[in-house]
């Protein structure tokens, strides 16, 4: 059986992709803005809380917030 493999995170991609900064996601979330840098550099995996309100913000599924291997 084959196992998915949570790859890099791809926050920054959809954040420049929308033209918005990570202080402003930050502040449109409530999420501190050094979580956000830790989440875009990926020194922390999202939650699925954050995830969530990503998906919300952004407009993306939350599926693309990743890339994913299978192992």
């Amino acid at each position: 059986m084959n196992k998915l493999s949570l790859g890099r995170c791809l926050l920054q991609h959809w954040l420049d992709h929308r033209n918005m900064s990570q202080a402003e996601f930050a502040r449109r979330t409530g999420i501190s803005p050094r979580m956000v840098s830790h989440y875009c550099n990926g020194t922390q995996k999202m939650t699925v809380e954050v995830l969530t309100l990503s998906s919300l913000i952004l407009d993306v599924p939350m599926e693309k917030f990743h890339e994913y291997e299978l192992l």
